[in-house]
């Protein structure tokens, strides 16, 4: 009976042969496709060419030969080749992604060949980051990192993903912002009803409207007359303003399904807009539907990070410096827990994903809660009594 003959991707026995310069060491591989090919390295002492052969052998293992990428592939070439495979995800993700790799990614791992990507290496740019840039952006780059060298492991450029097996990043647990007061949110907004400054920068109205509805900054920018009907009072969360490089201000779809919801305006609120609307009723009400409710200085979309600049500056002159807009978030929260709303009813009003399956599955999601706008007149502006 004959010997067997090489499985795919193994060597045979390695022999050696004298040259002039040392010694030359070879063997037969048996390829992917099936093939058996003599495989030689050379070098001055016996050992040395062996070692080569060995680490020659390895790294032919890991060649996809219907594909482009290999041990010998560079990390910048590699990193490349994913992210112009990502798909589906929102310009957001996709800035972040990039802003990793062109930041973390690029300049300290760009050079180096695929085969040289052992978890020891990641382990050490990835503590670097940490230690320069804090835990947080160390887990997103990570999380990108594990992306890219799952691609090298799918192409067999990798035995495995070695950011796998790279130790947990600890991140410091995050205060939770303290929430106003009813108290305390009625002064805010007085103050901010008396600020010039703020009142220049439409500052007030929005934050009364942040407050009313408990949406994130990004989601009270994007809403356009076309949303609000305030004969019913309500408003349609179902966008935000985010801001892509080479792209500008981007008005998307919010992130998840739960993000999406219709939500009762407090009638103090409502009048508000209505006073809004004054500032537009010279158009044609289908001219105005697809505007911005709170527009830019100079008309357009807001910035977001120019807004939270704005929301900071008026936070400080009023005498409330120590909050930030989700504290704003926060209130609106608040206010309804103390109020009695359900956890379920809270987290439809500020668009959260609930984690339990059985109530996404069999509860109704995304409707107008009489008890939140109920709860929430109590934040009524002094001097915006009812008519």
């Amino acid at each position: 009976m004959g010997r067997p003959g090489l499985a795919l991707g193994t060597a045979g026995k390695i022999r050696f042969h004298a040259t002039p310069s040392g010694h030359r060491a070879v063997a037969w591989y048996r390829d992917y496709d099936g093939r058996c090919r003599q495989v030689e390295r050379s070098a001055k002492t016996k050992a040395a060419a062996e070692a080569a052969l060995r680490l020659a052998l390895r790294d032919r293992a890991r060649f996809d030969t219907g594909g482009d990428i290999t041990p010998d592939t560079r990390m910048s070439v590699l990193t490349e080749a994913w992210f112009t495979g990502l798909k589906n995800l929102s310009p957001t993700t996709l800035q972040a992604y990039r802003n990793r790799v062109d930041q973390q990614i690029l300049p300290g791992l760009g050079n180096l060949r695929v085969r040289e990507l052992s978890v020891g290496t990641i382990e050490r740019h990835l503590r670097r980051i940490a230690d320069q840039h804090g835990p947080a952006m160390a887990k997103m780059t990570k999380s990108v990192l594990s992306g890219i060298c799952g691609l090298a492991a799918r192409h067999d450029a990798l035995d495995r993903n070695p950011v796998r097996d790279t130790g947990s990043i600890e991140t410091a647990a995050r205060k939770a912002p303290t929430a106003l007061t009813a108290d305390q949110a009625r002064r805010l907004l007085t103050a901010l009803d008396a600020d010039e400054q703020a009142t220049r920068n439409e500052v007030p109205d929005l934050v009364a409207f942040m407050l009313a509805t408990g949406c994130r900054i990004g989601e009270a920018i994007a809403v356009t007359w076309d949303v609000l009907d305030l004969q019913a009072g309500t408003v349609e969360i179902r966008s935000t303003v985010v801001r892509v490089k080479g792209h500008g201000l981007v008005r998307k779809s919010t992130k998840t399904a739960s993000g999406a919801r219709t939500l009762l305006l407090p009638s103090w609120c409502t009048e508000m807009l209505r006073g809004r609307t004054s500032r537009v009723g010279s158009m044609e009400k289908a001219a105005r539907q697809e505007l911005p409710v709170f527009p830019a200085p100079h008309g357009g979309w807001r910035d977001p990070s120019n807004t939270q600049a704005d929301l900071r500056a008026a936070f400080t002159h009023a005498g409330f410096g120590h909050i930030t807009s989700h504290v704003i978030r926060k209130t609106t929260a608040t206010m309804l827990d103390h109020a009695g709303l359900s956890t379920r009813a809270i987290a439809d009003q500020l668009g959260h994903a609930n984690p339990s399956l059985t109530q996404d599955v069999y509860l109704g999601r995304q409707v107008a809660s009489t008890g939140a706008a109920a709860a929430l007149e109590a934040l009524r502006p002094a001097g915006h009594d009812p008519q």
